[in-house]
């Protein structure tokens, strides 16, 4: 009798690691893989779920990659990374006003890397990591990686969808460890001021935490809002943060995979010393491209494209307000999101779906009006829907009347 077993049922046969069948896929990543799915398909989708500008990756990070690649610069790199890209990278982040030296800088294959290496170097198992919420899909899971706990601060009602430093401190309990904080905010794209930022990481300081500051899109602000850094408000502050970022957002690299964090030097050699046993080091090309881009002087395009991003935001807000039943909550000046609160359009019929959740409203606009967002539960926010402006002004106009005429048909269609 032969003993040979399928494939199926040999793969059925392994055992998960708990901390592997507990973490679910990005609900944004699947969201987004199944919108571009259908438009492979041929389906006209206009894909709101994107975390990534719509812009071509800036010209002197290509070039760069491009001679790095002739130079044959394809080897590994030290594991922290290049030197020349540590130190442009502790200049780049002084513009918000820090003072990192390059020993204290660590780049990694994209900051969601940069998370993890955080996460695992901070964090115990049991211990808590307090967030101001609506938070970032991935955080959670992060954490949980790392044997840790996220704890969700949700903001009042009314409150802009921001958190005080007394919401933080009631939260605090003996097993919280760190304070993570995302300013400008995904998914709401809300921008903590100084006066705001400085009282919350107040708490982190009376209770000896550690803050890891994921400043990704530090450089998408709009209106009077103003980037700034967690690092950069004292020595205290300095102390005790892990400021992370990358070239993904401002300079439209996000397949490169150059992220960065920069932290208190024991800090970042502890960083080091776990890349080297995981990625070795970040791509070696990619460093070379990431050192194009931030030693190019690109002021008057980065600023075009803020001031494009800008208006496409201000169309999205605008076109949303005039829309019943939903409503653009907090004031999104920065990234390139917003959440808009659904719930107006609960209870409403189409195509004999009613609609009774953001996941309902989210799979309906996608099937009927062919236009992809996503659904706020995985961000602690439920009654919302995360859309993300940043695709090209024509499709944006598109979909936000596509939008307008989804909702005019609620209950209209189904009974």
């Amino acid at each position: 009798m032969s003993t040979a077993t399928s494939a199926p049922e040999a793969i059925s046969r392994v055992r998960l690691a708990m901390r592997a069948a507990q973490v679910p896929p990005s609900a944004t990543a699947a969201l987004d893989a199944q919108a571009k799915a259908l438009i492979t398909q041929g389906v006209d989708v206009i894909n709101l779920t994107s975390g990534e500008p719509a812009f071509p990756t800036v010209e002197p990070a290509v070039q760069a990659a491009l001679d790095a690649i002739a130079a044959d610069f394809t080897r590994y790199t030290p594991a922290a990374g290049i030197q020349e890209l540590r130190s442009v990278v502790a200049e780049f982040l002084g513009r918000h006003g820090t003072e990192y030296e390059p020993g204290q800088v660590v780049i990694t294959a994209g900051a969601k890397q940069a998370l993890h290496y955080a996460f695992t170097t901070l964090v115990e198992s049991g211990d808590e990591i307090l967030i101001p919420a609506p938070y970032w899909v991935s955080y959670p899971h992060l954490a949980a990686l790392a044997g840790g706990t996220l704890v969700p601060v949700q903001p009042a009602q009314g409150s802009g969808l921001k958190v005080t430093a007394d919401q933080l401190r009631a939260a605090v309990t003996d097993r919280t460890r760190v304070l993570l904080l995302n300013n400008p905010a995904n998914p709401s794209g809300v921008v903590y001021d100084r006066t705001e930022l400085a009282a919350l990481v107040q708490v982190a300081i009376d209770h000896d935490l550690a803050i890891i500051s994921d400043e990704i899109c530090d450089h998408w602000v709009f209106g009077d809002a103003a980037h700034v850094s967690v690092a950069a408000l004292g020595p205290e502050a300095a102390q005790r943060t892990l400021t992370v970022g990358g070239v993904s957002k401002t300079f439209a690299m996000t397949g490169w995979r150059i992220g960065w964090v920069a932290a208190p030097t024991p800090v970042a050699q502890a960083i080091t010393a776990i890349q080297s046993h995981t990625a070795s080091a970040p791509s070696s090309i990619s460093q070379k491209a990431a050192l194009g881009a931030l030693t190019a002087d690109l002021t008057i395009e980065l600023e075009r494209r803020r001031l494009e991003l800008d208006d496409r935001r201000r169309t999205t807000i605008k076109a949303l307000a005039d829309i019943p039943g939903i409503d653009v909550d907090g004031d999104p000046t920065g990234a390139f999101f917003l959440l808009a609160d659904v719930s107006g359009t609960y209870g409403l019929t189409l195509a004999g779906e009613t609609i009774t959740s953001a996941e309902v409203f989210a799979e309906l606009l996608l099937t009927e009006a062919n236009v992809a967002v996503v659904p706020g539960a995985d961000f602690a926010a439920p009654n919302h829907v995360r859309i993300s402006y940043t695709v090209p002004s024509a499709r944006l106009a598109e979909a936000l009347t596509r939008i307008a005429d989804f909702v005019a048909r609620l209950g209209r269609d189904g009974g």
